[in-house]
């Protein structure tokens, strides 16, 4: 998402407008009145992400925070219904004229702080991001939790920008079962969840993330992302691993969320494999 927007950097906001919606409100902070008043006329100095919130930075020193979660999406062209656009900021000053966030479930958030509200509820609530997460950060923040693996790694406080669908893919890849609980985990194993994280991420984004059966995520352009194509496990119940040829993945249920794995490949004692490299 904020690859797709960064040709916005250097506009200008003429004014910003929260269309009429008869769904579900998305949260915005604060109403529209003040927030199209603080923002109008401001020039995008810079976007910036901070786990999986799009920053948008102004002139002002304000920062938009836009955290879509379920199906949030930031566009940069007519959103797939009207229905669900829930902010357009009008701009001037390059080819894109509108900057919009769209939200189908109306989960989003979005917040306009400033810096002092930046680091107070933003940097100091999250953790390390998960593209520059080290070992012992990782290590630090979770050896000792009694939580499966694959629940732990979606706590935003602990590691900034793991999602469901990637958490399975990295346990995968890593060749742990993500029922493991993280005081079980050795030093080997935090290493290689580590690497696997860098893999797949930067693989997702490097494919502009993924768009599922449901449609739900589309790229700034409102086209399809591409790893999808590239899934190992999730979504892939009963298929024949791709790995190993010998088990199927399974589906299971971990704190109310979708969990793929292999059983033959990713066992809980399993202390030796090598992180495959893209």
């Amino acid at each position: 998402m904020r690859r797709g927007v960064l040709p916005v950097v250097g506009t200008r906001i003429l004014f910003a407008e929260q269309p009429e919606c008869r769904l579900r409100p998305i949260l915005l902070e604060p109403d529209i009145y003040n927030f199209d008043r603080r923002v109008r006329g401001q020039e995008i100095v810079g976007i910036g992400r901070r786990g999986k919130r799009v920053m948008i930075y102004l002139g002002s020193e304000d920062v938009i925070v836009i955290e879509p979660r379920m199906t949030g999406l930031v566009l940069l062209a007519d959103p797939p219904g009207l229905d669900h656009l829930r902010i357009r900021l009008q701009l001037e000053g390059r080819k894109h004229e509108q900057l919009l966030f769209w939200d189908r479930r109306g989960l989003g958030t979005v917040r306009l702080l400033s810096p002092d509200e930046v680091r107070e509820r933003i940097e100091d609530r999250l953790g390390p991001d998960a593209l520059e997460i080290t070992e012992l950060q990782l290590k630090s923040k979770l050896c000792e939790s009694r939580r499966e693996i694959k629940v732990a790694l979606l706590d935003q406080t602990a590691v900034a920008g793991i999602g469901n669908l990637y958490a399975a893919e990295i346990l995968f890849l890593a060749g742990i079962d993500p029922r493991t609980c993280c005081n079980r985990l050795s030093a080997a194993q935090w290493r290689r969840i580590v690497d696997a994280t860098h893999v797949v991420l930067r693989e997702a984004i490097r494919h502009e993330g993924s768009t599922l059966s449901d449609g739900t995520y589309r790229n700034a352009l409102n086209g399809e992302g591409g790893y999808q194509n590239y899934h190992l496990v999730y979504d892939r119940a009963d298929q024949m691993c791709s790995r190993c040829k010998k088990g199927r993945i399974r589906r299971i249920v971990q704190a109310q969320r979708s969990t793929f794995f292999c059983p033959k490949c990713q066992l809980r004692s399993r202390l030796h494999h090598t992180v495959r490299t893209i």
